[in-house]
């Protein structure tokens, strides 16, 4: 039987944002997760990820940036966005919040925007590392203009950086994200495009596990 999901109220310079909280027993580490630019915070990729975490002992947190929690439907500026993520990452870590005296690392995560955000924002949070759904490398057609130097931060600061990526996300594939020096590791192609289908929930769960596994072991 699955740990109860509790939602909290989070204080922000921006305005509140919201976390839905999941901790298990004997909770092995925290698993911090937002969503994308698109006003959707239960896609199959983050449901399929947080579902993941938990049945493998992670306490896991689904946040909502202020604008979603405001019913706005275009996300802000990314500076705007890690402005907000910071102090929610770390309300839900203090002495009183839910997420208080876990053991274990703290690892950021997110879809698109979301994982953009993870990466900027790893090292502020001594985060252990990062994990990145659908990372956008690129606008679609434009791999001149490449993302890279963020999804490399984490690394740049000792972290570790695992990718879970649709095999023909026009933002940037699989393959792509491989050839990048230095590469996260590891980069898993799981089913879809930059949104990722039902039918492959599954297959990110799966992913989820066999990332989490490779950055809780080094």
């Amino acid at each position: 039987m699955s740990p109860p999901t509790t939602t909290y109220d989070l204080d922000t310079p921006l305005g509140p944002g919201r976390a839905q909280v999941c901790r298990p027993p004997r909770a092995r580490g925290v698993l911090a997760i937002g969503h994308g630019a698109g006003p959707n915070s239960t896609t199959v990729d983050l449901i399929a990820t947080r579902d993941a975490a938990v049945a493998q002992g992670w306490a896991v947190a689904l946040i909502e940036q202020p604008w979603l929690v405001a019913g706005r439907r275009v996300a802000p500026r990314p500076v705007v966005l890690d402005q907000a993520w910071v102090p929610m990452v770390r309300s839900l870590l203090a002495r009183r919040g839910p997420l208080a005296r876990v053991p274990g690392p703290l690892v950021v995560a997110g879809r698109s925007a979301g994982a953009r955000v993870a990466c900027r924002t790893a090292a502020e949070l001594d985060a252990y590392a990062a994990v990145c759904l659908s990372f956008p490398l690129h606008p679609p057609g434009r791999p001149e203009r490449s993302r890279a130097d963020e999804l490399a931060l984490p690394l740049a600061a000792g972290r570790s950086v695992g990718v879970i990526q649709g095999e023909r996300d026009p933002f940037g594939t699989p393959d792509e994200l491989i050839t990048l020096a230095p590469a996260p590791d590891p980069v898993i192609a799981v089913p879809g495009t930059h949104t990722i289908p039902a039918r492959a929930a599954a297959a990110v769960a799966e992913a989820v596990r066999v990332v989490l596994a490779a950055v809780g072991s080094e």
